[in-house]
């Protein structure tokens, strides 16, 4: 079984290649968000570097959000394209638990982070107990009231993703329970996750067309809350403006 993963829900571009549990190829940026002149380059360097017959591919794992509402687009319009060209179908990964399965094995609570600003993050909590658990799923909320909850649940955590700097601080004045910093090989979204997760999601049948797949934004982008707080406002100006200027976030 060869699984082809897509990453590109932040800052990280990855493409990753899972044949039969055995990652074949990666390739991981972490460097500007150019995903769309970097992703299908970064593909097809995959390809000729395994020299891969892209009719051999089973099905695309594609990090499936939350995360940048431009990077996800980028990710979810590459992999619908190369489905529809391929006739393969597509797998959903919730990009929380891409990153969660990173650190496979790992006793107590798994916790990743993402910068969602603004003192939000997007998490989610995750057992590696007997089999990979999604303890709470993937969700948008404020890094205190996480922490109050992490707290309540008296785990030892441990952190990673890109939320982890700009919470670090809270944590270490408000958490009270034993926690870590995953290190760097581990800490960011990788594609080989993204291709094992989906391997696993594969085998058990959850896939969908290529004309299903859409990513999972969590939230409104700033652009769709300020049009929203502008009709409530009846700021038609400001509502007409805000159609025109989609903001990245």
């Amino acid at each position: 079984m060869k699984i082809l993963g897509i990453e590109s829900s932040s800052m990280v571009a990855s493409v990753a290649v899972v044949t039969d549990d055995v990652v074949t190829a990666e390739y991981t940026v972490n460097f500007k968000r150019t995903h769309s002149q970097t992703l299908l380059p970064m593909i097809d360097t995959v390809a000729q570097m395994l020299e891969l017959d892209w009719k051999d591919v089973d099905a695309i794992a594609v990090s499936g959000g939350p995360g940048s509402f431009t990077g996800l687009r980028i990710g979810s319009a590459t992999a619908k394209g190369l489905g529809l060209a391929w006739n393969k179908p597509l797998i959903h990964v919730p990009t929380l638990d891409a990153m969660a399965y990173n650190l496979y094995g790992a006793s107590g609570l798994i916790c990743p982070l993402m910068d969602a600003r603004r003192n939000q993050v997007y998490t989610g909590l995750y057992h590696f107990q007997r089999e990979f658990e999604i303890v709470k799923k993937s969700c948008a909320m404020d890094i205190h009231d996480l922490i109050t909850e992490l707290n309540a649940r008296a785990e030892t955590v441990v952190f990673l993703g890109d939320g982890v700097p700009v919470s670090a601080l809270a944590i270490g004045q408000e958490l009270t329970v034993p926690y870590s910093f995953a290190p760097a090989h581990v800490n960011r979204q990788r594609g080989a996750s993204v291709a094992a997760l989906g391997a696993v999601y594969f085998a058990e049948g959850k896939t969908e067309t290529a004309e299903e797949h859409a990513p999972d934004y969590l939230r409104k982008s700033q652009a769709e809350r300020e049009l929203d707080e502008a009709k409530r406002q009846g700021k038609t100006g400001e509502l007409a403006a805000g159609h025109a200027v989609e903001m990245k976030e």
